[in-house]
């Protein structure tokens, strides 16, 4: 006689639809308001799955924003949901086996942790907090040998890569779309909906409860700007090679590299280009921007590529210029003028679409650095993936004057009058 297993988790009918596209879709897509269940709903169906697969050692996988994210939201859960499994649980590691099977949670902050391994299913929460290369670039070819699954559930945080996922859910075959609002879903009393909406306001309300994407981030420093632009400043660009055109780095010291390019006509900004990638040297740079043809476009350049390297004696900017470029090191700023900066030049910005769409992904969440303990923002920015794109924006805004077209540094001779 079959064993028979009980699990303590009796889903909602909005959950069973979620449950209900997993299972019939490869990819799903589920917008949820606050105190949805969503967490609760994505482990259940981790555990469902697995029992389920009949693959040999089965891996699932629930990925948050953050390692610490991951712990403190689904951890307890994952515990409580897979007791009865005569599970064997490994704190340090934040995973479960049972049966032959095994669910991890990890953190999208540390995306190392993530490569090289194969997964029958995965479920990210809060993608739009996410880098959108952990998905592209990891995930998805972890799902491929095994043609595993995906859903991405979250509530809006402006028009991030969460809102490219969800429209691309809307059409695209083989996807599946679910929206939950709490005024549909009953979910939440409505004198406590009509409390919430008092003490948060329109915007964050239709945001956290009526799964709006139009409020910005929440701390974004250029997000509502943004927001604000006409529909026709995001399009298809094409390049004049009669405009003078900057290209602006961020350099990363074993971290990632970002390059924006713009070209200036009259009092428009033209974003036309946006490169990035780690781990590799200078010359990939170099060669990058010579097989694009921006090679001679002016390079910005922060004050720190002035630093001599032990190895070479070079600083890294003798080594661009020993390139061909024709380089320039933006006057260093403190972090807040070069905001200021930023936020005077975004009304003049035209982005060319698709190409700059990852670098404006960092400009709408780059945002202030929350502390959660106190639910307080603090007055610098959250050093995170959309930093590199936003930072190299910065040197750009800082370094190209958007009322004089000054192209190289400014030689000028001076004496006393006798």
């Amino acid at each position: 006689m079959d064993k028979v297993i009980t699990i303590p988790y009796q889903p909602r009918e909005h959950q069973l639809a979620i449950h209900e596209a997993v299972d019939t879709h490869r990819f799903s897509v589920a917008v949820c308001h606050r105190r949805f269940g969503k967490t609760v709903a994505a482990i259940n169906h981790l555990v469902k799955a697995a029992l389920q697969c009949g693959r040999e050692s089965p891996r699932y996988a629930y990925i948050a924003p953050t390692y610490t994210q991951a712990k403190r939201v689904a951890w307890d859960y994952l515990l409580k949901y897979t007791e009865p499994l005569e599970h064997k649980a490994n704190i340090s590691e934040l995973r479960v086996d049972f049966y032959d099977r095994r669910i991890s949670l990890y953190g999208a902050d540390n995306p190392d942790s993530l490569r090289g391994i194969y997964l029958d299913g995965v479920v990210l929460d809060e993608v739009g907090d996410m880098n959108p290369k952990v998905w592209n670039e990891i995930i998805r070819p972890a799902l491929a040998d095994r043609q595993g699954w995906a859903m991405f559930i979250g509530t809006p945080k402006g028009a991030n890569h969460f809102k490219d996922l969800r429209d691309r859910a809307e059409t695209e075959p083989g996807w599946a779309l679910l929206e939950f609002r709490a005024s549909e879903t009953q979910i939440v009393p409505p004198e406590e909906l009509e409390a919430a909406r008092k003490e948060m306001g329109d915007d964050k309300f239709n945001q956290e409860f009526e799964c709006s994407f139009h409020a910005a981030v929440e701390g974004s420093y250029y997000g509502t700007i943004l927001n604000e632009l006409a529909p026709e400043r995001f399009r298809e660009i094409v390049r004049d090679d009669l405009c003078k055109t900057y290209a602006a780095w961020d350099l990363g010291m074993g971290d990632s590299t970002a390059i924006w390019v713009a070209q200036l006509a009259g009092q428009e900004v033209r974003l036309l280009d946006y490169i990035e990638n780690h781990g590799v040297g200078l010359d990939w740079y170099v060669r990058e921007l010579t097989n694009r043809n921006w090679h001679k476009a002016y390079q910005l350049l922060p004050h720190d590529v002035e630093v001599r390297e032990l190895g070479t004696g070079k600083s890294r900017l003798e080594v661009l210029r020993d390139a061909g470029l024709d380089c320039t090191v933006v006057p260093r700023l403190a972090v807040d003028d070069g905001i200021q900066a930023v936020r005077r030049m975004l009304p003049r910005c035209w982005f060319n679409m698709p190409q700059v769409k990852q670098g404006l992904d960092c400009l709408r969440n780059y945002r202030r650095e929350y502390d959660e303990k106190r639910a307080v923002f603090y007055d610098k920015p959250l050093h995170d993936w959309s930093s590199h794109g936003s930072d190299s924006f910065r040197y750009l805004a800082c370094g190209m004057d958007t009322n004089t077209t000054w192209g190289k540094p400014l030689t000028v001779t001076t004496k006393w009058i006798v």
